[in-house]
């Protein structure tokens, strides 16, 4: 794994399937988030879900995404196509939405959540082996940190409309989930006929991609960013946690999707400025100066519930997801084999939702048994421990 350093000033243009690429995750995630910033108040208001009800959910949806990642990207990598996979990923996606509003328990509402979590976890590794295959090598951390920005536009969007739908149609959780629908089937069409995929050799031989050769070519490199970035979503739990932690400060109901709003657009504003940093400058100071962010971020939200500390918490949860999301796809593509590269997405993106898994789960536990604050004391245990690895196995600048 190597870090681009006084790299010369980058003059090559942004290629526009790029763009396209941001505003179809735009798009679906103004109809993810105007759920999902809800759907934890859904679960314990309406449907009388417990804390770790909520953390379970979260825990295997998210964990379904990134585990499907594997066999999607390394499907990408045996057909040499990957925009396919992308388009019936995000279609899946988008037709789950009108179960949240028909959904009369947890049950239901898993279901949901789990067929929608499959359809990001089909998009999410040909998508991103798909922006490294369009976006040159100078441009790479830049490309991935504008379609995470954009991406995140419509994570802060989708908690904006839930809020002004929720003040409008007196807090009616399922006409804001039906309204979601829209914007879905948008993303889907932008893709289809906005992104055209770069055409690959036509002599090329398919083989496994995840044959016990091809793992051993992935290389050192690339498996020491996945303990990496393992360990680092062991710090980072779901975000339904914070909003669970605004309910307690007595946040009206329909303002607390604001914290998703006011997170996403910090998260917006930082992912492209510092993936334009990471083609210059050290991933791994970077990614210690995100940890370090973090840890602050996890120690004002165990320090109070008013909404001053929240906000300021969730602003710092913002930046830290701007300095390193980005910065982690990057350093995947950076070490993998450009034949290689959905297989590599789909690991990585494997050990991330084992430790995904295991971080809401605990979370919830902790948040039940012991309270919130020692929840985000744990985070930030996690975080102190990363960066302890990252000092004990010091590679050359």
């Amino acid at each position: 794994m190597s870090d681009a350093i006084d790299r010369p000033p980058i003059k090559t243009r942004m290629p526009r399937a790029i763009w396209m690429l941001g505003f179809v995750s735009l798009l679906m995630d103004i109809s993810s988030e105007m759920i999902h910033s809800l759907l934890p108040l859904f679960m314990v208001g309406t449907l009388g879900a417990s804390a770790l009800v909520v953390g379970v959910i979260e825990g295997l949806a998210e964990a379904t995404a990134l585990v499907v990642k594997v066999f999607s990207g390394a499907f990408s990598d045996y057909l040499g196509k990957r925009k396919g996979l992308a388009v019936f990923g995000y279609a899946l996606g988008a037709l789950t939405k009108p179960v949240f509003a028909l959904a009369s328990s947890t049950g239901l509402v898993f279901a949901a959540r789990m067929a929608d979590r499959v359809g990001k976890g089909i998009r999410g590794a040909p998508r991103d082996a798909l922006v490294a295959d369009i976006a040159p090598p100078e441009l790479r951390g830049a490309a991935f940190g504008l379609r995470q920005s954009l991406d995140t536009v419509g994570a802060f969007v989708g908690p904006l409309l839930a809020v002004g739908l929720m003040l409008l149609w007196d807090n009616d959780f399922r006409a804001v989930f039906w309204v979601a629908v829209i914007p879905g089937l948008l993303a889907v069409a932008v893709l289809v006929f906005g992104v055209h995929e770069p055409d690959r050799p036509a002599h090329e031989i398919r083989r496994n991609p995840i044959s016990r050769a091809n793992l051993v070519r992935l290389g050192s490199p690339y498996w020491w960013v996945v303990a990496i970035g393992g360990l680092f979503t062991l710090a980072r739990f779901s975000e339904a946690f914070l909003v669970l932690r605004a309910q307690q400060g007595g946040m009206a109901l329909a303002l607390i999707p604001l914290v998703m709003v006011a997170m996403n657009l910090v998260y917006s504003l930082s992912a492209y400025p510092f993936g334009q940093l990471s083609d210059r400058l050290s991933h791994t100071k970077l990614l210690v100066a995100g940890l370090i962010v973090l840890i602050a971020a996890d120690l004002v939200l165990a320090s109070s519930a008013h909404w001053s500390s929240v906000l300021a918490g969730v602003a710092l949860w913002g930046i830290h997801l701007g300095m390193t999301q980005g910065l982690l796809a990057t350093m995947v593509a950076d070490t993998a084999p450009a034949d290689l590269r959905g297989t590599a997405f789909g690991f990585f993106n494997l050990f991330s939702g084992v430790a995904m898994l295991l971080a809401s789960v605990c979370a919830g536990l902790l948040w039940d048994v012991y309270g919130a604050a020692v929840t985000f004391y744990a985070g930030a245990t996690f975080c102190s421990l990363t960066l302890a690895l990252l000092a004990w196995r010091k590679r050359p600048e």
